[in-house]
């Protein structure tokens, strides 16, 4: 993370600093189309961001990351262990891990819902033992502990011109949106770690079941019926992202810009997928860097004229303060 970021945020601990560093790194590594609109927040936002996707990864590699054939790895006990040293670092105030010390001072200074912590987690522990999802109820409650409450915790970060809970639905749904995007194009991948994120029963309507998965997966090529079923995913998943986009306009005008550019950047995932037939088995769908850098230059023009914005209205009440 550059200097300027953490002096802006009046991080000055060398500890912290280390470990805001260490989240910037992944979300640089690990989160391109996230870290680019990231970007486009006032820098004295940035750390917390980057500390909640830091944490979101820790919890990820220990449920996902692959390991050599002949390492055993209690993946339950490492989630577990994480888990009881977040929870003391919240009850403490302080961290010494070299990760979650940011993930701790980030919580204090907005005032982060230590459930949300524990909702998601317990999302990362189903993933040790659920390999479907009967329904879109079950579907919806794990992404419930998941991609919503990143949302709901991201939510305090950016500001709102609304009482929170107003926002807090779309701010919800907007995680829900990119989740969703992500089990669509990397069926396949989920596959190789036994899980299908689709909800069974939407799927069987139209013939399809775990068998059939693999077999278009084995073959690289999507079946009639998988793209029927793939193509009414789709379009649950652009009804979510319709809500999610009203919320927008709630968020502070400064943090807009980086909230609209995730949005229009993940959506073009969601349409990439239609675009190229749901052959989901064979492409993984992504957005082209001239797309990219297209979205993001008009996200920092808008980023620019709202922080101007912001900056003038500020000094013209700390005038009339003054007079």
């Amino acid at each position: 993370m550059s200097d300027s970021e953490l002096d802006a945020a009046g991080i000055t601990d060398p500890r912290l600093r280390q470990a805001y560093q260490r989240c910037r790194s992944l979300n640089a590594q690990h989160g391109r189309t996230y870290f680019l609109a990231t970007r486009l927040l006032p820098r004295p936002r940035r750390p917390a961001v980057h500390a909640l996707y830091g944490f979101a990864r820790r919890a990820d590699d220990i449920v996902d990351e692959p390991v050599p054939p002949d390492t055993r790895v209690d993946r339950s006990r490492a989630l577990a262990e994480l888990r009881n040293e977040l929870l003391t670092g919240l009850d403490q105030g302080e961290s010494r891990d070299d990760l979650l010390a940011a993930v701790v001072h980030t919580a204090g200074q907005h005032g982060l819902d230590r459930t949300l912590f524990e909702d998601f987690l317990a999302s990362m522990r189903m993933d040790l033992s659920v390999r479907d999802y009967p329904d879109r109820a079950a579907l919806n409650r794990y992404m419930r502990g998941s991609a919503e409450a990143i949302g709901l915790q991201l939510l305090p970060v950016l500001g709102t011109v609304s009482p929170p809970e107003r926002a807090a639905p779309h701010a919800a749904a907007l995680g829900k949106a990119f989740q969703l995007t992500n089990f669509l194009r990397d069926v396949a991948e989920d596959l190789d770690r036994d899980r299908v994120y689709l909800p069974a029963d939407e799927l069987a309507v139209h013939g399809v079941d775990r068998e059939l998965l693999h077999w278009c997966k084995q073959h690289r090529r999507t079946d009639p019926r998988v793209r029927r079923a793939l193509a009414e995913q789709h379009a649950k998943t652009g009804e979510i992202y319709r809500f999610a986009r009203a919320g927008i306009a709630l968020l502070e005008p400064v943090s807009r810009p980086c909230v609209e550019t995730a949005c229009t950047l993940y959506a073009r995932i969601l349409n990439r997928i239609e675009d190229e037939d749901f052959a989901v088995f064979q492409i993984r769908a992504t957005v082209g860097r001239w797309h990219r850098t297209r979205v993001a230059t008009s996200g920092l023009i808008r980023s620019t004229l709202a922080r101007r914005t912001s900056r003038a209205r500020r000094t013209g009440q700390q005038r009339r303060e003054v007079a």
